[in-house]
């Protein structure tokens, strides 16, 4: 790389024509940040495209490119007849930028100003941990991805985009793909008990983006929401986002507790519950309550978000009948996720509307990004009709119950006296319960010095918690993987427990 002291006042240039970068985007850029800085005052005059040229040792079409972005870009102004200048339209509270390419902090001392939403979005976080890189030991909500049948998805998508690829890439209906909406509908009846047509369903991101546009489209400021406590820490992100008063309502041992919920807010705009397997303790709310929520729900006026996020894991007999389906008064707006069950990248989760919201769903579903990508609905769509779901979920069972006992077995034998971990008939992660006075935020980051992922249960309450426990995940982790795991949190356990 050669640096060139030129005619132009205050600078040199450096040209690497080693470089991948093309020649006349470095000049671009060194002339750019010479302004931006002041080395090149507004008004000063610009050697021309030639002499520049012969002092690069360059073409003259590299400086003359390097010119034209920067005039269209308004960086240069032409004056014809009498040459190329920098624009003396620059403010000079703008031309301030570093040299060195980095983005600079404010420096005025002053935050930004954001909405109530984008104040929420940096402060609370939706998942315990960082989510990126590798899966390890115990984090959770990971499938089995060393099972996922990926040669049968690489078909599948090579037949489609082959068959009907140029059908998929307009706009689609914001709803979702039709084919996906009526395999999800017909999924659903027939395995969860839920009552709903093929327009009642809308595709969204996941989860996670069902919640918000739910949230969005039921409530306003200042409305009351009550909230399982403890509860999925996304739900509450979005309730905190716009400004809703969250009513923070026990669980035990029947799930969410509708006569506490009562007393503590009797008129709620909103409930949102995971009735099929409560997040993250793991039990199911009983019939009993089931019915009194949506009694409740219907005298009160209340609308009510039942997140069924992993369903479909359940190594007792048949999956549970969704509370969807007991609702008769249309007051359940029934969410699901499809990410979980396969990978989390695919981002395609649905809400079930009742009738009288599926306009309003489908216009914020609009307003939100208008669709998901059409392409992967309709490769999920084969893969549903032609049975492959199905099957993937009957092995997933399979492989899930044994990795669920080779924990369950593995902590018996490795963390008795220190973490009480007792097996659950359904689900993606078990709790494992500290004993008295071990600080579980202590040891899930004493955990994480040793490479082992544990979440501490307590950031999951609102109300101060009774007992600290940490949440493990083992679906996406072999036996093997998972005695090893253990034995690693055993040692960690231990020196934890010796210091308190």
């Amino acid at each position: 790389m050669t640096k060139v002291a030129t005619s132009l006042p205050n600078i040199a240039v450096s040209l690497d024509k080693s470089s991948d970068d093309a020649l006349y985007r470095q000049l671009y850029d060194q002339l750019r940040l010479a302004i931006l800085s002041g080395r090149l005052m507004p008004g000063t005059r610009l050697p021309s495209s030639r002499d520049l040229a012969d002092e690069f040792g360059v073409a003259r079409n590299t400086v003359v490119n390097a010119f034209d972005q920067l005039l269209a870009e308004s960086y240069l102004e032409s004056r014809v007849g009498d040459g190329t200048y920098v624009s003396r339209q620059l403010p000079d509270d703008l031309l301030r930028a570093e040299s060195d390419g980095h983005v600079s902090q404010n420096q005025s001392g002053t935050r930004p100003s954001l909405s109530r939403w984008g104040t929420e979005a940096v402060s609370v976080r939706t998942m315990p941990g960082n989510y990126a890189g590798k899966s390890r030991p115990f984090r959770t909500s990971t499938p089995a991805f060393d099972e996922f049948p990926y040669k049968l998805w690489e078909r599948l998508l090579t037949r489609r985009w082959r068959e009907s690829g140029r059908d998929l890439v307009p706009y689609n209906d914001s709803a979702g793909y039709l084919p996906l909406r009526t395999a999800i509908s017909s999924y659903l009846n027939a395995t969860r008990g839920v009552r709903c047509a093929p327009e009642q369903i809308i595709i969204v991101s996941g989860s996670q983006h069902a919640l918000e546009l739910s949230t969005k489209v039921l409530l306003d400021q200042r409305d009351k929401v009550w909230i399982e406590d403890p509860g999925f820490l996304g739900a509450r992100a979005v309730f905190r986002a716009l400004g809703a008063r969250i009513t923070p309502v026990p669980v035990d041992s029947e799930g969410l507790n509708v006569a506490a919920g009562k007393r503590h807010c009797p008129k709620p705009r909103l409930i949102y519950v995971t009735p099929s397997h409560q997040y993250p303790l793991g039990m199911t709310l009983s019939l009993a309550r089931r019915l009194a929520l949506l009694k409740f729900a219907s005298d009160a006026g209340a609308w009510i978000i039942e997140d069924d996020y992993d369903s479909e894991f359940r190594y007792v007999g048949r999956p549970l009948a969704a509370l969807q389906g007991l609702d008769n008064e249309q007051r359940v707006i029934y969410v699901g996720t499809l990410s979980k069950v396969l990978f989390p990248s695919i981002r395609i989760g649905y809400i079930i509307s009742p009738p009288d919201l599926v306009d309003a769903f489908v216009g914020a579903r609009r307003l939100a990004g208008h669709q998901c990508p059409t392409l992967e609905q309709a490769v999920l769509a084969d893969f549903i009709a032609e049975g492959h779901f199905a099957r993937h979920i009957r092995r997933m069972r399979t492989l899930y119950a044994e990795r669920q006992y080779a924990l369950v077995k593995a902590a018996a034998r490795e963390l008795t006296g220190m973490l009480e971990v007792q097996p659950s008939d359904a689900g993606m992660h078990l709790m494992g319960w500290l004993p008295d006075g071990v600080n579980d935020r202590t040891a899930a980051k004493a955990a994480k010095d040793q490479g082992i992922e544990v979440t501490p249960l307590s950031i999951y309450f609102i109300e101060p918690p009774a007992r600290s426990g940490l949440r493990l995940g083992y679906t996406g982790y072999t036996p093997r993987q998972i005695s090893q795991a253990v034995r690693v949190l055993g040692g960690v356990l231990r020196t934890v427990s010796a210091t308190r």
